[in-house]
């Protein structure tokens, strides 16, 4: 099943699309994880939306052993990270499937990385291996933006990751998936940039469940990131950005020219 989030004719809902729906019928729900109002609409007619209700965004760091590479941030001895890196995006950075993103007038190294990513649909703390997909909603597909230039000065990567719209989701969460062996990939204007597999990822989706809610208690519509693999490079006005993750769909987003550039135009 496809959960989505949508505006259509002034309001904002939360739909349903079964796996093999002719011609795409969307049931509108209550709510995110809530049931279905008999209200049907078609999916043509609304306008997708991040799918998520996002008090945080937590993001994994340096998850695949090739991205770490590739950026120079090998440990001592080529040894892997202990436990995953943390760290934090706002609501304020999400972005609907199909917009538009700015590059900022600020970076001089805007870039692009792909991912899984994955939306909560039950409050959880303390999750063993054994019940933390349980509190899965649904997977989607998440572009982590970054300037790059910024990380090195940033305390806490606070304009490098959570500045506005740095997070673009979507297009829908699709429920049922095994996240331990999916296909990620991104594309930059047609042009495969990405692709690995989420069974590459140095802590899993169940280890990072485990070790995030040790410390902080995950709310419904929380999304996280599960890291990006090699292969990240800059961004320009005018690119086109897909990921596409395997079972899931893909996510598209217009890089905009920058505002002040725009405005000197």
């Amino acid at each position: 099943m496809r959960i989505l989030k949508a505006q259509h004719a002034g309001r904002t809902l939360w739909g349903q699309i079964e796996d093999g729906d002719a011609g795409e019928t969307v049931h509108v729900i209550s709510g995110l994880g809530g049931e279905r109002s008999g209200e049907t609409l078609p999916l043509s007619a609304l306008t997708l939306l991040a799918p998520a209700e996002a008090g945080k965004i937590v993001c994994v760091g340096r998850n695949y052993l090739d991205h770490i590479r590739e950026l120079g941030n090998m440990l001592p001895g080529d040894n892997l990270p202990k436990e995953p890196g943390i760290f934090l995006k706002g609501a304020n950075a999400l972005a609907e499937p199909g917009g538009t993103v700015d590059a900022p007038e600020w970076s001089e190294n805007f870039h692009f990385e792909g991912e899984l990513a994955l939306v909560i649909g039950q409050r959880a703390q303390h999750l063993t291996p054994e019940n933390a997909l349980d509190v899965v909603l649904g997977y989607t597909c998440g572009l982590d933006l970054t300037a790059r230039d910024k990380q090195k000065t940033d305390l806490q990567w606070f304009r490098a990751k959570a500045a506005d719209r740095f997070c673009p989701l979507g297009p829908w969460l699709q429920t049922g998936l095994d996240p331990a062996d999916l296909r990620v990939q991104t594309r930059i204007n047609g042009a495969t940039r990405q692709d690995s597999r989420t069974s590459h990822m140095i802590f899993s989706v169940v280890d990072i469940l485990t070790y995030v809610t040790r410390y902080v208690t995950l709310e419904v519509g929380d999304v996280i990131l599960t890291g990006t693999p090699d292969g990240v490079g800059p961004l320009q006005p005018g690119d086109v950005v897909e990921v596409e993750v395997e079972g899931v769909g893909v996510l598209t987003t217009h890089i905009g020219a920058a505002a002040s550039a725009a405005s000197a135009e």
